[in-house]
């Protein structure tokens, strides 16, 4: 196992916003991360659910990051935006490329793999078990009008800037 310090969560440095409920069917907060969720043994993206968010919520914005990756800036897993303020649940498998699952304006941007769907945790064989942080932010605008080509960080900082509040669910993987 890697000896590599662990930083802080990735939330510690964003401007402080209120914090509402995540729940899921297959997560636990604290706890591994299942097969499913892992890269090569399932690739599923998680259920979700959420409660408790301010009354003047447009839109939310989902993402997974895993703030471990050895690469100097983490890794995105999972970017979509535009999920209607009316929605307070993802199934289990909406990250899929198809969108099954998803309202139609919704938007998944490309994640770290380079593609556009939930990519599941594939931490180096070395290292300590990697955090995922799945996240869903509660948003000031009904729609982000982001470039479909944008980076995940520019993706993230967008984000940043429309939160009003946030809901985060941590689960740890390491092979």
């Amino acid at each position: 196992m890697s000896d590599r310090p662990r930083p802080p969560s990735p939330y510690d440095f964003l401007p402080a916003v209120p914090a509402f409920t995540l729940s899921s069917e297959d997560l636990t907060d604290g706890g591994t991360l299942p097969d499913a969720q892992v890269y090569e043994r399932g690739n599923t993206s998680p259920h979700l659910a959420w409660s408790g968010f301010p009354a003047q919520t447009r839109s939310f914005a989902v993402t997974c990051y895993d703030p471990d990756a050895p690469t100097g800036g983490g890794f995105w897993h999972w970017l979509v935006l535009n999920l209607p303020a009316s929605l307070t649940e993802l199934p289990t498998g909406a990250g899929t490329g198809d969108k099954d699952g998803l309202p139609d304006e919704a938007i998944h941007y490309k994640n770290d793999y380079g593609t556009r769907d939930f990519g599941g945790a594939a931490p180096p064989k070395s290292d300590a078990p990697h955090r995922y942080f799945f996240v869903v932010h509660a948003l000031d605008v009904e729609s982000l009008d982001v470039d479909a080509g944008a980076s995940p960080n520019v993706v993230g900082f967008n984000v940043t800037g429309h939160t009003l509040a946030r809901a985060i669910l941590v689960s740890e993987f390491g092979f």
